[in-house]
């Protein structure tokens, strides 16, 4: 990564144009042509310097429901487990611990339901079922944004 992936990834997480062409007006700004700026962009993806792209909303003010899940995982199902987890839309992200819970994961869900049938689903093709469900009582948002 070079100081001009640096300055592309600065501009994405902190203004990203909300036009037709987002990708030419960050080339522009940098002197680029907009085909570089996508390459770049593509290699930092394929690298998993970027995760995503996209907005984010206020889940619960559109009616969804969230929650943090931890689980026990035996070390051999590790790999099937997060297959599992990583495949659903609802899962935002998921990381592991050195605890006994050692994978935690996020949910969000068009509804408790949905959320519920997730959760059974996961234990049910996993063999996971030491699942913790711990949905928020308080919350609390932070604007993380990293200095390029």
């Amino acid at each position: 990564m070079d100081a001009m992936d640096r300055q592309i990834l600065q501009i994405l997480q902190d203004e990203f144009p909300l036009i037709p062409a987002p990708f030419q007006a960050v080339a522009g700004r940098l002197g680029l042509g907009e085909a570089e700026v996508l390459d770049r962009v593509r290699k930092l993806k394929e690298a998993g310097v970027i995760r995503r792209i996209g907005a984010t909303f206020n889940s619960r003010a559109l009616g969804f429901v969230s929650t943090l899940c931890a689980a026990r995982v035996p070390a051999e199902r590790l790999a099937s487990f997060t297959a599992v987890v990583n495949a659903s839309p609802f899962v935002t992200h998921n990381y592991r611990r050195d605890h006994e819970y050692n994978v935690w994961f996020t949910v969000i869900a068009p509804s408790a339901a949905a959320r519920e049938n997730f959760l059974r689903e996961v234990k049910e093709q996993t063999g996971v079922t030491d699942i913790l469900d711990l949905p928020a009582v308080r919350t609390f948002k932070i604007d993380a944004r990293f200095a390029m």
